[in-house]
């Protein structure tokens, strides 16, 4: 009988047992791929259950071999997941909740090269949709909301649209910028220019900042890091909402979105449309309006084929206000000298306005389980561009503060009265017109990437970037105030009697032909052929990577007045390029992660500096030819994942040699109170080199639905190093004025940036519906540049500031739908800071401003 009970025992231990194990697994957003830290995993139908970490992994030991898993997290759709047998269950993606998320519908998942595709790690930091939808809102740009990355820097200028952006002191030109996977950088000098992309807010799902060398697959090659803007969101469900806000200095905006949902037969379509109008954003005269439109048809008619066809556009126009003496700015900070008021109507000299629709066809093929081929074609066509003064006969109102640094607003009554009793302009002496510089182009590309598992531990991937650009630039008349016709401004000699009106609506179709244009009219054409390649190793503690790429690009100018040698077309030159990449991680245990990466590229310069005079001469720079430039980056990094804390430390070093700085400058003849013989400049300044290295921190605790606390700190030295050599043209004939070389420049600090930085940012939720947010965010170590693109020394640095901002968010739950308020507060203690400095002078930080709005969602 003994032996019967023990054989009993026996049996029961062993089936509990076989009975008694763990269930592991990782929780994702179903968007972005980006792990979901502090996700409720529960075994339904117990009370056994746990949170993510900061890896999105989760593990339960559970009694059975079988059961459901319930995977909540706040914001996203509740998903249940069933288990047959112990282990592993992979990835969970969850969606988001359809009611909190008002993206669109694009496909092109495989183009989006975020940092979690690849398990070799980057220097990255990601925005989510909640907080683009809570600060990137209004009155504040996209890019405002990087400024808690570290390394990096925003300043937001005065103007809607015109901030400029810097990651590790380079500045946006020299950083990547795609949207979904595509290039949006001007082809011509890689400048962004937000002020097309205002809609970006409202259809983003998120945005990544890759420091550094990045993740990117395409045949790029960004200095400073590559930002990733996400607009993604294929399988939706039905529904939309409707939004109001308001802001300081009238600020208005109103949007209205719906979403269909897929249907039975795999058809989804999105429409998004909105309006937005202020007499100023901070600064005077710094008025805005504009649109934004979001159209978009998915069809995805199995799990092998999905389609979507999208076209969207940020039609605007605003004021903008250039940089000011430090007396102007002591005096009055919103002061702008370059507005006025024109038949009771506030009119700026200085008004930007384009309008860049943009269309895509993405095509994700799923050639098999391990084999994706993603795909997209795309175009946009550019129109549009700038005013500014021509002629010298302005009037202005009288000073405002008599003898003071401030000056009078532009008087167009009385330049009215002026031009109307001249008739023509004659040389421009003693009238005043308006120009536009119009930037029209017309840009076509294609990028294709093929995606596959060579096995567990070996990924492949081989894509194509192909695009097509031509950029139209010339200038027309805006208004003559009065005048009969325009003169003297064409090699022909010719009257110019049209006006056309800076709208960015009728920019579309509307501009000058070619016996109406004045001062410049050119072309150039860029045609940009790369091939991309990388493989990756990865298993449970190791992973390395290597990426290679090589492009081919080509320019060609065609100019249309004679001016210089500008007649007809330029030879066409061809620039070969190249970049590789390499890194490797490890797991030195759960907890802790290292990796290093390194890379070299060798990058064509940009069409802007290979010509000796790009508005006005043919001539191609050939003696010495201008070469590509040579960029290595060096970075090591430290992760640290422990239940709701995560630590990222990352170190740095780029060296950027054979750079080409241009500049324009001023020639007064010796006469600085008479500018009728002045000379226009142009300044090449090449050869420069640049070495980068820093030093990043940051670090995030986060209870999800209780409280988040995240802290940065980045510290750098960017200097000039060695010597360079220094042109200088009449921009008028194109004739050298001046040459140098070996302009020593060893030790000069880089401007435009601050070196150091640190932020704190918090946000507690008070009860479940109602939360509180702020940001603290300082700079440091901010040198600024002296006007001369040739700083030969040091001519110190801005006073060191900080900014506070703070928010509110309230939900108000009514059945199946949901009304959200939301409050902003944009520096709150009013710190009124030079911020950012050019040849023409200083810029400031906007004063305090907010905003408030109220979305119902059905």
């Amino acid at each position: 009988m003994r032996r019967i009970y023990l054989a009993f025992v026996a049996i029961f231990v062993s089936a509990m047992a076989f009975s008694q194990g763990t269930v592991s697994g990782t929780v994702v957003d179903g968007e972005l791929g980006s792990p979901l830290p502090g996700a409720s995993v529960v075994l339904q139908g117990t009370q056994i259950g746990a949170s993510t970490d900061f890896d999105g992994n989760f593990s339960l030991d559970v009694s059975g071999s079988s059961g459901t898993l319930v995977v909540s997290y706040i914001g996203y759709v509740t998903k249940t997941v069933s288990f047959t047998s112990l282990g592993s269950v992979g990835n969970i993606s969850l969606d988001p909740d359809a009611q909190q998320l008002e993206g669109v519908v694009v496909i092109g998942s495989g183009l989006i090269d975020l940092a979690e595709k690849r398990r070799t790690p980057v220097a990255v930091s990601t925005i989510s949709k909640s907080i683009i939808q809570e600060q990137a809102v209004g009155n504040v740009e996209v890019p405002e909301i990087i400024k808690t990355t570290p390394s990096a820097f925003v300043s937001g200028q005065t103007g809607f649209g015109d901030s400029q952006l810097f990651l590790r002191g380079f500045d946006q030109t020299n950083v990547a910028v795609l949207l979904n996977g595509q290039p949006v950088n001007g082809m011509e000098d890689g400048r962004i220019f937000w002020s097309n992309w205002q809609g970006i807010a409202d259809v983003a799902n998120g945005v990544q900042v890759q420091r550094g060398l990045g993740s990117s697959r395409l045949a790029i090659s960004s200095v400073g890091g590559t930002i990733n803007l996400v607009m993604k969101s294929a399988e939706r469900e039905q529904g939309g909402f409707a939004r109001f806000m308001g802001a300081n200095d009238s600020y208005f905006k109103g949007t209205v979105s719906y979403d269909s949902g897929i249907n039975e037969k795999g058809w989804s379509y999105s429409v998004l449309l909105d309006h937005w109008q202020a007499h100023r954003k901070w600064a005077s005269g710094t008025f805005g309006s504009g649109q934004t439109y979001f159209f978009a048809v998915g069809y995805k008619p199995n799990d092998t084929h999905a389609f979507n066809v999208l076209l969207t556009g940020a039609p605007q126009q605003h004021g903008q206000r250039w940089s000011q003496s430090r007396e102007t700015i002591a005096a009055d900070p919103r002061f702008n000298q370059h507005w006025g008021f024109n038949d009771g109507e506030l009119e700026s000299e200085r008004t930007n306005y384009y309008h860049k629709p943009v269309f895509n066809f993405n095509w994700d093929w799923t050639l098999s389980d391990k084999t994706e081929l993603a795909t997209v074609a795309y175009a946009s066509w550019g129109r549009g561009g700038g005013t500014g003064p021509r002629g010298r006969g302005r009037i202005r109102t009288a000073d405002p503060d008599g003898d003071g640094p401030l000056i009078g607003q532009i008087d167009y009554a009385a330049i009215t009265a002026q031009n109307t009793a001249a008739g023509t302009g004659g040389s421009g002496d003693d009238v005043y017109i308006r120009r536009s510089s119009v930037n029209n182009h017309q840009w076509y590309g294609l990028v294709s990437n093929l995606n596959t598992e060579l096995s567990e531990t070996l990924n492949f991937s081989v894509g194509t970037d192909i695009r097509l650009y031509t950029g139209d630039h010339w200038r027309q008349v805006s208004d003559l105030y009065g005048l009969t016709a325009w003169t003297g401004d064409r090699p022909d000699g010719a009257d110019v009697t049209e006006t056309f009106d800076p709208n960015p609506w009728a920019a579309l179709f509307n501009f000058a032909d070619e016996d109406q244009r004045i001062d410049y009219d050119y072309s150039e054409d860029i045609n940009y052929q790369g091939l991309f390649s990388q493989i990756e190793y990865a298993d449970d503690r190791f992973s390395a990577f290597f990426q290679g790429a090589i492009s081919n690009q080509s320019y060609q100018r065609n100019g249309r007045f004679e001016g210089n040698n500008g007649l007809g077309k330029s030879d066409k030159l061809s620039k070969f390029g190249y970049n590789v990449k390499s890194g490797v991680a490890f797991d030195m245990a759960p907890e802790h992660k290292i990796f290093a990466n390194v890379g070299y590229y060798s990058r064509q310069p940009f069409l802007d500096n290979i010509f000796v005079d790009i508005r006005n001469s043919n001539e191609i720079f050939d003696n010495p030819e201008v070469d590509n430039e040579d960029i290595t980056g060096i970075e090591f990094g430290y992760q640290y994942r422990k239940n709701n804390f995560r630590a990222n430390f990352n170190f740095y070093y780029t060296n950027w040699d054979n750079r080409v700085l241009t500049a324009t400058d001023i020639d007064d003849n010796g006469t600085p109170d008479d500018d009728s013989d002045d000379i226009e400049l142009n300044i090449f300044d090449r050869g420069v080199n640049q070495i980068h290295r820093g030093a990043e921190f940051d670090m995030e605790y986060n209870v999800p639905g209780k409280f988040r606390i995240y802290g940065y700190l980045s510290a750098g030295s960017w200097e000039f190093n060695g010597s360079s050599n220094v042109a200088v043209f009449n921009d008028e004939t194109g004739e050298l004025v001046s040459s140098s070389e070996g302009t020593v420049r060893d030790g000069v600090k880089v401007p435009f940036a601050p070196q150091f930085t640190a932020g704190l940012s918090a946000k507690y939720f008070v009860l479940d519906d109602l939360s509180f947010d702020g940001n603290l965010n300082f700079f440091d170590r901010l040198w600024f540049s002296d006007g001369n693109s040739v700083q030969t020394e040091n001519v110190g640095y801005i006073d060191s500031y900080s900014l506070t901002d703070l928010g509110m968010t309230y939900d108000f739950t009514f059945g199946d739908s949901r009304l959200t308020l939301r409050g902003n507060v944009f520096n709150v203690f009013d710190e009124i800071r030079v911020q950012q400095s050019d040849r023409f002078g200083f810029f400031n930080t906007n004063g305090i401003t907010y905003n408030v709005s109220l979305k119902y969602n059905f």
